[in-house]
This record gives structure tokens, sequence and C-alpha cells, in this order.
């Protein structure tokens, strides 16, 4: 059996995305809670939801390995939830209700099986499942790297980063894209500002 990579899973997206004459994702390659946040997009000046859409949500979650156990539908709400969740956290820290929420529907069990220490989530709910996984994995990031997961830096961006700079001080999801726009634009702001002042 041929080991399929988490590039091979996101060119499946891509390939879907095309198919549909959907603009390709931007700030693909995160870890999961990250790339949930991202699901949501702005492509052409037009927003775009990959959780709106039960095919486009199913291919994404098997390309995280995670299965559909439940209607589409149902999957599709709770992971939403958890979207919105994180990034009321990640704007506001003390705004953690939403997410503790969420993970009050399951438990993490530990265990020690025949590759080392294990961890299982036990969630009874399976519709719920996807969302713990993902919110999981923030708490995995948070743990490690606080306050480093981020929104971007341009407020007409919608997509979030897990900075793993060196000093900790990224501020946009691209500087190619984000940063340059945002630093052009400030500029064009102060010139106009100073030629009026004349």
């Amino acid at each position: 059996m041929v080991q399929r990579t988490r590039a091979d899973a996101e060119g499946d997206l891509t390939a879907e995305l095309h198919a549909r004459g959907l603009p390709q994702r931007p700030l693909v390659g995160e870890s999961p809670a990250v790339d949930l946040l991202n699901t949501r997009w702005i492509g052409g000046g037009e927003r775009y939801d990959l959780l709106e859409d039960e095919g486009l949500t199913a291919v994404w979650l098997g390309g995280w390995g995670l299965p559909v156990e439940a209607p589409p539908s149902e999957v599709q709400r709770h992971l939403r939830d958890a979207r919105d969740a994180l990034a009321a956290v990640i704007a506001d820290p003390a705004a953690r209700d939403g997410v503790n929420a969420l993970l009050a529907h399951g438990r993490i069990r530990l265990s020690l099986d025949d590759g080392g220490p294990a961890e299982h989530h036990d969630v009874a709910d399976p519709a719920r499942r996807p969302a713990f996984a993902c919110l999981r994995e923030y708490l995995r990031l948070a743990a490690s790297s606080p306050a480093r997961v981020r929104k971007c830096g341009n407020p007409d961006c919608v997509l979030h980063f897990h900075d793993t700079s060196r000093t900790g001080e990224r501020r946009w999801c691209s500087m190619a894209a984000c940063g340059n726009r945002f630093k052009a634009r400030r500029h064009r702001s102060r010139t106009a500002s100073a030629g009026g002042a004349d």
C-alpha cells in the first residue's frame, strides 16, 4: 500500500476546488487547528467557506485522517462552531468559554501501547470527533508556543497562522501578499495626507 502524505491530501482538495472553479486556498501546510481556521478565505475579492460544502468538507477531513462517521451537516456544524470558538480565543485569550464548552464533549485518555505513550480521544458523539481533534491540536500549539497562533495583521484578511519565526514577531499570513499590500496602502495614505497639508 502506498503511504499518502499531507501534500497528497492537499493536492486532492486543490484538485476538487479547481474542478468546481473555486480558487486555491492560501496558506496551506499549517496544523489541523490552524487549517480549520483557514477553511474560510478570500480569493479575487470574494469570500469562500470550505465548510459550507459537504463534499469539500469530506475531502478536507480525509486529508487530516478524520473520518466522517455522522451526518455531514452535523459534522460541519461542529467544525464551524470550533472554528468560531478558536477565532474568538485567538482574538481575545479571555474568550475561552466557547473552546471549553466544545472540549467538554470529550476527554483525553492516555495509555501505553506497543509504540509507547498514546493519546486517545473519547468523544461519544461521532459528529463532534473531528472538531474535538482540531481543538486538541490547538491546545498542543498553545502549550508549546503560547500566543503564536495569530490572525493576519491585515484587517481585510481572514487567515490565521502559527508563527514559527525565531523572534515570534510575524504579523502577516504572507509578507508577499498581505504584508506588502498593507504597507503600500499605509504609505499611500501617509503620502496623500502629506500632500494635502501643503
